[in-house]
Parts: structure tokens; sequence; C-alpha cells
């Protein structure tokens, strides 16, 4: 169906969650409403932020701007901006934004009357955020813990995060959540390349059909979860790859405080290797 068919079914009134026909508009192809509005508000305000930090930092460097956290010294409470308030101003604007862009996929899919699987994902991104910046600081007494804002930066709190713990990949939430990420990319490849095969034939055949598709992975593997069955496959894979990356961060230091390893010593403890 041609975009602008399509636009025609679900550019209508309603369905807006606050405001109602205030901000219920389209300009070119956006939609916009309230949330549309509260969204452009926080993300330019904290990349406005963020520009003032490179501003007043030491360098001008894309690789090397770096916006930090408050010291530990701070606790929970609110610094000075150039010592920390600025981090957590910009991170109540990217909680705004993000939270601001879900409800605005909330309010568009009430137009076009389908379910909220959309912003239902999204949410799993943004609570693995606001896990990293919320509720791991809170666990552990200091906004300090939450990474910083930059590349150079963000990639050291990485690595000196799972250093912490001696070797962060003996987390087992870490390892269900690289599973899950790894599992989403060959599902995703599988897929993809499925559907460019069978889209793309060779010259002088036809394309493809669903049939085709389904009859290729039962003789290759024996079994074709069909083309429904795979998307809602990679949306579980990938829900669960964000939702047990929160899981395997906020467990270390609030629920576990010494070097993964030594959490599988129950393993070599159980009496079946007596």
């Amino acid at each position: 169906m041609a975009m602008l068919s399509f636009e025609r079914k679900y550019r209508i009134r309603g369905g807006t969650l606050i405001g109602g026909d205030l901000f219920d508009f389209w300009v070119g192809p956006f939609y916009v409403g309230f949330f549309g509005v509260t969204t452009i508000f926080f993300s330019a305000l904290g990349t406005a932020l963020i520009l003032w930090g490179a501003a007043i930092g030491p360098t001008w460097n894309v690789w090397q701007i770096n916006i930090a956290p408050p010291d530990l010294s701070y606790g929970l409470a609110l610094a000075p901006l150039k010592e920390g308030g600025l981090w957590q101003i910009i991170t109540i604007c990217a909680l705004g934004a993000f939270g601001s862009w879900a409800l605005r996929e909330v309010e568009i899919c009430r137009k076009l009357g389908i379910g909220y699987h959309v912003p239902f994902a999204f949410s799993v991104a943004i609570f693995a955020y606001f896990v990293l910046v919320v509720v791991r600081p809170l666990l552990l007494g200091a906004w300090g813990h939450g990474f910083p804002y930059g590349i150079i930066s963000h990639l050291d709190w990485v690595s000196n995060t799972g250093y912490q713990y001696l070797h962060f990949h003996y987390n087992p939430a870490h390892m269900i959540a690289v599973s899950f990420f790894f599992t989403t990319t060959l599902a995703l490849a599988l897929h993809g390349s499925l559907i460019l095969s069978a889209t793309n034939p060779g010259d002088g055949e036809t394309v493809k059909t669903p049939e085709h598709e389904n009859t290729f992975f039962r003789d290759t593997i024996g079994y074709s979860i069909g083309t429904l069955g795979i998307h809602r496959l990679g949306l579980f894979l990938a829900l669960n790859a964000g939702f047990w990356s929160a899981v395997c961060i906020v467990i270390s230091g609030p629920f576990w405080t010494q070097g993964w390893p030594e959490w599988w010593s129950w393993w070599l403890d159980l009496p079946i290797w007596n």
C-alpha cells in the first residue's frame, strides 16, 4: 500500500491521551501530538545542556567530551551544575524525551486501532536505561554510580565496571542477555536473508511466496516458524535481550559485591561432585 494511501487511514482525529485536538495535527509526514511537543522540548533542552557541558569542558573532541555524574561524596543530593548537576538535568531530559516518545507511539497506535506492541517494546529499552541511571544509583546510594555521557568515558565506565567484579562475563544474567542478543541477530539474519532471496529471484524466475519460504526451512532444519511466528520470536528475543541486560547490571553491586567468578562456587559445592 502506498504510503500516502496508508496515511489517510490514520490521519484521523482522536486517540490522544492529553491535549485533545490542541496538538492533534501533522507536520509533513510526522504526527505531533502533546507528547511530540514534550519530546522536542526535552530533546532540545538536553542537547543544549550537553553542548554547554562540552563548552565548559577541556575539549571539543567529540570522542573525549564527557558529562560526568556527581562525585560519590554527593550521595543522592543535587550537585552544582559543573560538578555533576548537568548530568542530573540531562538525565531527566533523556527520560522525559524517551517517555514522551513512547506515549506518542501509544497515541499513534490508538489512531490505527492496533495493539501497543511498539511502545511496549520501546519501553523495555527505556527500562534498561532507567535501571542504569536511576535504579542502580538509588540502590547504591549515590548518583555517581550512573554512567557518564561521552563516547570514550562511557566505554571506560563499562570496562571499569566489568573489572570491578573481576570477570563480568561470569555474571549469569549477563550470560542470558548476551545469548538473547546473539540469538536475536541470528534470527533476524535468517529472516532477512530469506525475504531477500524470495523477493529478489534470478533472471527468468518468479518471486517466491511464503509457501516457498516455509518449505526452505522445513527442508533445511526440519521446521518453519512461519511468517507471523518469526516476528513474534524476534520481538521475544529482542525484549529479553534488553530486560536481562538491565537485570545483569542492577544485581551487580546492590545484590552481589564480590567477583562474579566466585558466585559459581555453589556449582562446585553440589554433592554430585563428591
